[in-house]
């Protein structure tokens, strides 16, 4: 993260453009922010995460690790290794189906799979129960980091040397900003 605020937006030698290191540094950045690395889920919430979303529409495996992660807030992204089985089990239980199209599965709701979310309507949905305000706080916050990171890896990657400089300028009074507001009572 100092290569980025400090204007190196990454470069060291070796490093294969301007930009190459602020996706390390946009990481690091994400991951500082707790409720990601330190989240875990109880048993059965991808089982029913996966059934909340396909109650809404039909959805590939991706899709569905995807949309966990953004209705988390980026807390909880579950691994293709949780899901991918969890699919197939609940395929061989007969509440959802695949249907291949252009080499990809789309799973959907059968009727008893309907029928099971319907009878269990007032669960929360996972992603619903994690965190409260302060994990949103904090989520937040990481968002406009890394929206205000990727807006700074583009001009890293495409500026000139005076749009960088002038972003470099923008970024370290905006850190000073930031700290300001903790030093304020």
């Amino acid at each position: 993260m100092n290569d980025f605020m400090n204007g190196g937006f990454g470069r060291r030698s070796g490093d294969f453009g301007h930009g190459s290191g602020i996706w390390e540094a946009m990481e690091q950045f994400r991951s500082s922010f707790g409720p990601r690395s330190s989240t875990r889920m109880n048993r059965g919430d991808v089982r029913a995460g996966i059934l909340a979303l396909l109650a809404e529409s039909p959805m590939h495996g991706y899709q569905i690790i995807q949309e966990i992660e953004e209705r988390s807030g980026g807390a909880w992204k579950p691994s293709p290794g949780s899901v991918y089985p969890t699919l197939q089990l609940l395929t061989d239980e007969g509440l959802i189906t695949a249907e291949t199209s252009n080499g990809r599965k789309t799973y959907s709701l059968t009727e008893a799979g309907r029928e099971m979310v319907d009878a269990d309507a007032e669960r929360r949905a996972p992603w619903e129960s994690m965190g409260g305000h302060e994990s949103s706080r904090a989520s937040d916050l990481a968002k406009a980091g890394i929206e205000l990171a990727q807006a700074a890896a583009q001009v890293g990657r495409t500026g000139s040397s005076d749009q960088v400089k002038r972003a470099v300028d923008v970024l370290q009074d905006a850190r000073r900003q930031i700290y300001s507001i903790l030093a304020q009572d």
